[in-house]
């Protein structure tokens, strides 16, 4: 599995069972209450302290959405790709709760490749599972992106600057 890459990668460079793992991320109250007042869900899970510790997890939890929010971003440099469009959630499941000072990462591994226009573009299916510092996969799920094709050969030991 290759960890963080900063080589953009193209429909073309990717192969059927690849795998990437993310850098690591903690989550914060503060981006809990954050996420609460961004999508109008106040649940008393996630921002109330004493109603949460009560609750089945004895603390507030991230929402499911700030997770996958969360892992969304993490996985667009793991891998770093030309992507066009996010075309869809195809599954997600949300195993286990995310709580504050949890540190997560993505595995990313290409699921199914399919060119599209010639090989300009291709829609790639992406199993992500989201992982916290304990090994635990705590969600999971499938996703397609649209993502750029090599539309010519290119030479990386050429210098076509003086051309």
């Amino acid at each position: 599995m290759k960890v963080y890459n900063v080589q953009v990668l193209y429909f073309q460079d990717l192969v059927i069972g690849e795998a990437w793992e993310s850098v690591s991320r903690t989550i914060t109250l503060t981006e809990i209450s954050l996420f609460a007042g961004l999508s109008g869900d106040f649940n008393a899970l996630h921002v109330d302290h004493e109603a949460a510790r009560q609750g089945p997890f004895g603390q507030p939890v991230a929402h499911g959405l700030l997770g996958l929010a969360i892992a969304s971003g993490l996985g667009t440099t793991a891998p770093r790709v030309e992507t066009l469009a996010f075309l869809e959630i195809l599954s997600w499941s949300f195993r286990q709760p995310i709580a504050p000072g949890d540190t997560i990462r993505v595995i990313t591994r290409v699921e199914a490749l399919e060119p599209r226009a010639r090989g300009r573009r291709g829609v790639v299916t992406w199993n992500r599972q989201v992982v916290n510092q304990r090994g635990e996969v705590v969600q999971e799920g499938q996703t397609r992106t649209l993502v750029r094709g090599r539309t010519e050969s290119v030479d990386p030991e050429a210098d076509t600057s003086s051309k």
